[in-house]
């Protein structure tokens, strides 16, 4: 990834990067990001000299054909570990156990405690479940990652991506030792999440919006859902209405005729 991929975006975006001393030369460590662009899995491990690992879904490894097998191979090359989704518990479980196992290996492992991009730029409130109990099952240290500009690069649905320089901010690390052992506890795992959201806050200068980032991405589908179904009733009325003025103007116009013949026709 760093020598196919590392190299080149360096060279094209050129991205700065602020606290790369925050970063332990050895030993495990939890990187734990915002998420504005599908580039950031990309960006924050070519500013680094060591290997992060970051999660992705399994079909990414299992969709068959040559551009399934090109794809697969990128990311086993990216140092994305495949998580089956499918189950009781789904990803969450999975990624708890590969993160665990990443950093029993003594290596970097990243993570995005809102769970899915932001939809608008702004920073959303993280999930307790991965994060947490990761950082509490192994005592690593959590270091607050904040990408900038990345969103601008790439916004969804953008085919070519912009050529301008996102940045990098790392924190200083977090250690949560403190907590172990409460990693059942609700109350621990919400304030070791919050309390990293506030310094991911303060790193990249975000409007933080106290929800999740997936229910705000279900209101705005909602929201253009029904939008959608508004300007569809509203061509529909004006097609109906239109269609009552071009009857009654027919009529109109029959009348018409009908008395210009009755005049014709009287003594």
């Amino acid at each position: 990834m760093k020598v196919a991929i590392g190299g080149p975006l360096k060279l094209a975006f050129r991205p700065w990067v602020d606290g790369l001393e925050n970063i332990p030369a050895e030993g495990p460590a939890i990187l734990a990001s915002n998420h504005l662009s599908f580039s950031d899995s990309f960006f924050l491990p070519a500013v680094l000299h060591r290997k992060v690992t970051f999660i992705a879904k399994a079909e990414y490894f299992t969709t068959p054909g040559m551009k399934g097998r090109l794809t697969a191979a990128f990311f086993k090359g990216a140092g994305q570990l495949p998580v089956d989704r499918s189950g009781g518990r789904g990803a969450g479980e999975a990624a708890i156990r590969s993160g665990i196992e990443v950093l029993e290996r003594g290596e970097l492992f990243g993570i995005y405690p809102e769970g899915t991009r932001s939809p608008d730029g702004r920073l959303y409130r993280g999930k307790p479940g991965g994060l947490a109990r990761v950082a509490l099952a192994t005592g690593a240290p959590v270091i607050p990652v904040a990408m900038i500009d990345t969103e601008k690069i790439q916004p969804p649905g953008q085919v070519r991506p912009k050529l301008m320089r996102p940045g990098i901010r790392i924190g200083r690390p977090l250690d949560f030792t403190r907590y172990q052992g409460m990693e059942h506890d609700r109350f621990v795992l919400r304030a070791l999440t919050d309390e990293v959201m506030y310094e991911i806050m303060k790193l990249s200068g975000q409007e933080y919006v106290d929800m999740y980032a997936t229910a705000m991405k279900r209101q705005l589908t909602e929201a253009a859902k029904a939008e959608k179904e508004a300007e569809k009733e509203a061509k529909a009325a004006l097609a109906r209405a239109e269609k009552e003025q071009a009857e009654k103007l027919r009529a109109a116009m029959e009348q018409a005729d009908r008395d210009e013949t009755g005049r014709r026709s009287g003594p």
